[in-house]
């Protein structure tokens, strides 16, 4: 079995473009999306659900209006603020628990003198295994605020290796989440390759090393894609030689092109709306993606 995954260190580098256009040209791919808090290749591939589930993680405090007798006590305990006493808005309500704040610490079930307070599962999102014109696709939708966002990434990746192996498929492709957080970190566990998508700027190249800096942490093989080189020349050249300076291969520079946005308004991935020089450059780098992935194996 092999993984690779989509990853920049920063929002709006353009890794969900490639990651939908190499789905296009993958062949034969389980395609996941890890980024969970704020996922957007569903935007691209239009999933049809075959299987929704709830996750489940952590839990919250819920007082039963009838059982509680209005003591005070539990949000007197309360290190978070998340128990509001009895308001005009609430009437009959002795003391109600905000779900927003609860941090699932127990303090306040534990010692309550009515026993008024339940402590059940937090329900934090759904996840999916649908169909698209690319193939499966395992992806999830964390409802807003709320956490474990790591443990949904890693149940996602188990339930894309499962599917890969049940149907005889030796690849997962994934699109993950910006940023170097849990998600990230959470999505380069067990990775045989990371692209990272990078920009010309900046920016682009601070976040760059911070995120090939974890990959290098996690003993991930790096492989970098330029996106929007020549919008800066120059600041690409310097993120060429910075990627040859650590032994990261650069897969590829990809123009600044308008075809991008209208295949995206289109709900397509470049490699269906383009079919000139854009769609070849992605196609080459997808070769070369694989090329990278096996590079050194069974030596």
């Amino acid at each position: 079995m092999r993984e690779i995954v989509v990853i920049s260190g920063k929002g709006g580098a353009g890794k969900t473009s490639i990651t939908g256009a190499f789905a296009h040209v993958a062949e034969n791919a389980i395609i996941c999306d890890l980024d969970v808090d704020a996922p957007d290749l569903h935007l691209l591939l239009d999933p049809r659900h075959k299987v929704e589930h709830e996750f489940h993680s952590g839990n919250e405090a819920v007082i039963d209006p009838e059982a509680c007798i209005g003591c005070g006590q539990c949000a007197e305990l309360c290190r978070f603020d998340a128990i509001a006493g009895p308001d005009c808005n609430h009437p009959g309500i002795a003391y109600r628990v905000l779900p927003f704040r609860c941090e699932g610490c127990k303090v306040c079930v534990e010692l309550c003198p009515a026993k008024a307070i339940a402590f059940p599962q937090r329900h934090c999102g759904q996840w999916y295994v649908s169909d698209t014109r690319f193939g499966t696709m395992v992806h999830a939708q964390l409802f807003p605020g709320e956490e474990n966002s790591g443990r949904l990434v890693t149940l996602l990746k188990r339930e894309a290796r499962t599917i890969a192996q049940s149907q005889g498929i030796d690849l997962v492709l994934s699109d993950g989440a910006p940023g170097i957080g849990c998600p990230v970190i959470s999505s380069l566990a067990g990775t045989d390759l990371a692209v990272l998508v990078t920009e010309p700027t900046p920016s682009g190249i601070h976040d760059l090393m911070r995120v090939a800096e974890l990959c290098d942490g996690f003993k991930v093989k790096v492989g970098v894609i330029i996106n929007k080189w020549d919008i800066n020349p120059g600041q690409a050249d310097a993120i060429e030689s910075y990627c040859t300076g650590k032994g990261y291969t650069v897969i590829s520079r990809f123009p600044h092109d308008r075809a991008v946005t209208d295949a995206m308004v289109n709900r397509q991935v470049l490699t269906e709306y383009d079919h000139g020089h854009l769609a070849d450059t992605l196609k080459a780098a997808w070769a070369d993606t694989l090329a990278l992935l096996d590079a050194g194996k069974g030596t």
